[in-house]
């Protein structure tokens, strides 16, 4: 299993030197001690509103907001993100959760995809919702609050409003000790490829010129000259000391999931994961053994092999 010490944590220079242990705190808790990060996305109910979390395919206990809080006290996770909101009203019922709060979000109705100039009505822009804060005061009220998260649509005529936004926060929350994660991902006119490898690169090196911690991005598609994975050295290469993460994506079979999982590491040079619907569109039962199985492969350095026999109850991991 990967490890590192104290001292072994690069603090930014942005954080002061009275909050550097606090930071350093921050940022073991929510890589678990590896420096790696299990991103457990709860922020969905917002994005893509009840989509996610009801319908066909998707298993009943998802339709209760709970069950996300559920799958994070008893599965194996470095962070839960989700939105103040959310995690004010569940937080005091689950205390042992390390939590992300996620500080700005849209819906999907309004329609920002290039894909179809037709139905275009307007490129993305994800104003902040409330300000630094209001996590401190989560944190006063006993919440393991350890960080923050952002979203940016990089080529959105919009992205200057969200990068500075973006760049006030990281210095806020590094000022104050918190960790900062950043969903990045390439969307508007001026986009004509979201999955494209150069420009997903080009996002992750956004995301370290601004300091983020870490940054959530989207796959690269893969091709006849390189896997999905191979084509994202790129961008794990381009987003230097921020770690990169991929988002999970659409659910898939757990198997798929899981490889997709160890490439992207181990390939491709990610520093984690962050995962979503994959793992709570599933009953409680079988989202917790994703958890642990993901958490196998993220923190533990295991195989897909031997995470796949976490997920089927044939072996066990924990932390």
């Amino acid at each position: 299993m990967p490890s590192i010490t104290r001292d072994q944590v690069r603090v930014p220079v942005d954080v002061p030197a009275e909050m550097r242990e606090t930071y350093i705190d921050n940022y073991l808790a929510a890589t678990r001690g590896t420096g790696r990060l299990m991103l457990f996305a709860c922020d969905q109910k917002v994005e893509h509103l009840n989509d996610d979390f009801y319908g066909e395919g998707i298993d009943v206990a998802d339709a209760e907001p709970e069950h996300l809080f559920r799958i994070g006290s008893q599965g194996i996770c470095g962070v839960l993100a989700g939105q103040r909101g959310l995690i004010a009203q569940y937080a005091a019922d689950y205390p042992d959760i390390n939590y992300l709060v996620k500080m700005n979000s849209k819906t999907h109705l309004v329609k920002t995809s290039a894909k179809d100039p037709a139905k275009h009505q307007d490129d993305p822009y994800s104003p902040q919702l409330y300000d630094i804060q209001t996590v401190l005061d989560l944190r006063e009220n006993g919440v393991n609050a350890v960080g923050v998260g952002y979203t940016i649509y990089l080529g959105s005529e919009y992205e200057a409003n969200m990068m500075q936004e973006a760049g006030q926060l990281i210095a806020d929350a590094h000022s104050m000790g918190l960790l900062v994660v950043l969903w990045i991902y390439p969307r508007g006119r001026a986009v004509l490829d979201e999955k494209d490898a150069h420009l997903i690169a080009g996002a992750a090196g956004v995301a370290v010129s601004l300091g983020a911690d870490f940054v959530k991005v989207n796959p690269p598609k893969g091709d006849e000259t390189a896997s999905s994975a191979e084509k994202l050295k790129e961008a794990a290469s381009a987003a230097g000391r921020t770690g990169l993460v991929c988002a999970g994506g659409s659910t898939v079979d757990a198997r798929t999931f899981l490889t997709q999982l160890w490439e992207q590491i181990h390939v491709g040079g990610a520093s984690g994961n962050a995962t979503g619907r994959n793992i709570h569109q599933r009953s409680l039962d079988e989202a917790v053994r994703l958890t642990k199985a993901i958490s196998a492969i993220t923190l533990g350095d295991w195989s897909a092999e031997d995470a796949l026999a976490v997920f089927n109850g044939e072996k066990e991991f924990a932390v």
